[in-house]
């Protein structure tokens, strides 16, 4: 009997910490969440030829303020409004141009619609 509960306490502590495991991959490495900004160029530090560093203002779905440093391969165009797909760790992971029309409302009212 004692042999018995000593093997469920040890298949319960395997399958939490397994448990854990995945939730925590998930959190770190799998969601994102997603913040928009507008490129202002004149937040950016190049870094070499072929690397920049922004530093901008975003916000996400709700308009919550925050400020995002990261990279890209080239200079950004001027005024563009972004998606930045952000992980919990890694930060921003990816990022992609869209237009105002995309933003969701709480953002838009953040920013003037372009000509």
């Amino acid at each position: 009997m004692e042999n018995i509960k000593s093997k469920i306490f040890i298949v319960i502590g395997i399958i939490v910490a397994v448990t854990l495991c995945i939730v925590g991959y998930r959190t770190l490495f799998v969601n994102t969440s997603q913040y928009y900004t507008q490129v202002d160029n004149a937040e950016v530090k190049q870094l070499s030829p072929t690397e920049f560093e922004y530093n901008l203002t975003a916000y996400d779905e709700h308009g919550k303020i925050t400020q995002l440093t990261f990279k890209a391969s080239k200079q950004l165009r001027e005024a563009a409004f972004l998606e930045l797909d952000v992980m919990f760790i890694r930060g921003v992971s990816n990022w992609r141009e869209v237009q105002y029309n995309e933003l969701p409302l709480d953002v838009r009212s953040r920013y003037t619609e372009p000509n």
